[in-house]
């Protein structure tokens, strides 16, 4: 069964103010499945006032202690992802594969920021005179107000919440409407594992209303922020206005280079399953495929084959591969790509097509040489279709993965340690793995450059950015 959803506040589930509700749709059926409470003016500032009371509580609690209710939230997570794996199916249209495998990643990930909030260490610097101490110590920013997306519900809120509490800040989550009840279930694991009331708050709603409320509100000192980069960008100046610290994890458009010595075979089948995982709904998607000629025919005609024996339909049913896009703008989204296509010259391997009518499903979609004026080759498509162009000399590689203002993510497959080095040196982006799937652990790095944001959300970066550092120059008398 699905839930209706509430909002989270002081410790306490409750409907909005207003009692205004939103509906909740499968995207594998277009049938209504619940609804989801509606915050508004009166339900953030409680939650303000719960954030701002929490944080002086949750600052003075020892890292070591924060540590534990962490660790007790993860294995809770783990322990109900049989549960939850149905409802984030039911909401977001992955299959159930993909969804506990979602949850079971976010219990690593609050591990390891459990371990990050024992290690938040400072330094001793030595003194020019005898007698001075020099110590910077890190103290937590204060109450954070994040922005969580509808593609992975639990993975993109579940860092911003594991990192803020782990510094000892409270937060406000706002998790997606399309998608409510599986990040509810995630706080519901913080809290039952011993959050106390007012450290973390959840409220839905609309996005802009939200954003432009909390982001100037005084309360609020950090921003964390996953989503489209206009959306980004003006999230960005907002907080920069109001000076607040912000991380902003925004869209990709993922190259990966194919050179002629790469293992094709292996490329091929790696790059369909990372391709058409979650239907495309991946800021880091691999989408524009540059393979260099001498294995060009080789790759295309394996990633085809690969693509083909996806089994597409309702993620809660077994067999299937490749569930829903998650809303109907996704499906239009699509059609509009196609239609540009067929004006830039590209051809179709394989796809292409809406299935039925009923339900958000698309054909996963292999397009050749495209040219590079076609929309899909410089907006992300954040569907499921893979361009793939031929490219002669290495700097023609590199030159068409640095040309648009992107930089989340990058691939490459090749089996000289030469190329590889060079590959990884020469692209512009925030990440890049090669020969294998490397991307989004707990302990590396998350984030992009230019255009994809700043600041990360992995790795022992990512929890700095909900840390002050404070500077203490002490005499002895």
């Amino acid at each position: 069964m699905y839930p209706n959803t509430q909002l989270f506040i002081d410790g306490a589930w409750m409907a909005a103010a207003s009692g205004r509700t939103l509906p909740v749709v499968n995207p594998a059926t277009g049938e209504q499945i619940g609804t989801v409470a509606h915050a508004e003016r009166a339900d953030l500032d409680r939650a303000l006032e719960a954030a701002d009371k929490g944080f002086r509580a949750w600052r003075k609690v020892s890292a070591f202690e924060r540590s534990k209710i962490l660790r007790k939230a993860a294995n809770l997570l783990r322990e109900r992802a049989d549960a939850i794996a149905p409802l984030m199916t039911q909401e977001q249209g992955k299959t159930l594969v993909e969804a506990k495998g979602e949850i079971m990643a976010g219990a690593d990930t609050i591990d390891w920021f459990a371990e990050e909030a024992r290690r938040t260490y400072g330094r001793v610097i030595p003194a020019r005179a005898e007698g001075v101490y020099q110590l910077v110590i890190k103290e937590p920013v204060g109450p954070v107000a994040a922005f969580s997306p509808w593609n992975f519900p639990i993975n993109q809120a579940v860092r911003k919440i594991s990192a803020s509490l782990a510094a000892g800040c409270s937060i406000i989550i706002k998790a997606p409407e399309e998608t409510p009840a599986s990040p509810a279930e995630l706080i519901r694991a913080y809290a039952d594992a011993g959050v106390p009331a007012g450290v973390l708050n959840l409220v839905f709603g609309v996005p802009s209303e939200i954003s432009e409320y909390l982001i100037p509100h005084p309360v609020i000192r950090k921003i964390s922020f996953t989503g489209s980069t206009a959306v980004g960008k003006h999230l960005a100046a907002l907080a920069g206005l109001h000076m607040k610290r912000a991380t902003m994890e925004l869209g990709g458009h993922a190259p990966v280079i194919i050179f002629d010595d790469a293992d094709v075979a292996v490329a091929a089948k790696v790059m369909a399953g990372s391709k058409f995982r979650n239907a495309g709904q991946v800021c880091v998607s691999p989408t524009r495929f540059l393979v260099q000629e001498g294995v060009y025919k080789n790759f295309v005609d394996m990633f085809v084959q690969a693509t083909q024996r996806l089994k597409v339909g309702n993620g809660l049913e077994a067999g299937v591969t490749m569930g829903a896009l998650a809303n109907p703008r996704r499906t239009r989204a699509m059609e509009a790509n196609m239609e540009d296509v067929g004006k830039h010259g590209g051809t179709v391997k394989t796809g292409g097509h809406r299935i039925g009518d009923k339900g958000n499903f698309f054909e996963p979609t292999v397009v050749t040489e495209l040219e590079n004026d076609a929309r899909v080759m410089n907006e992300e498509p954040f569907g499921p279709m893979a361009i793939i162009n031929p490219f002669k000399t290495f700097e023609d590689a590199v030159t068409e993965a640095n040309r648009l203002p992107y930089g989340l993510a990058a691939y490459a497959w090749t089996k000289s340690a030469k190329t590889a080095n060079a590959i990884a040196s020469s692209v512009e982006t925030g990440m890049i793995t090669i020969n294998h799937l490397g991307l989004a652990l707990p302990e590396v790095p998350f984030g992009g450059v230019k255009d994809s944001g700043y600041g990360s959300e992995g790795g022992s970066e990512a929890i700095e950015a909900y840390l002050n550092p404070k500077f203490i120059s002490q005499a002895g008398l």
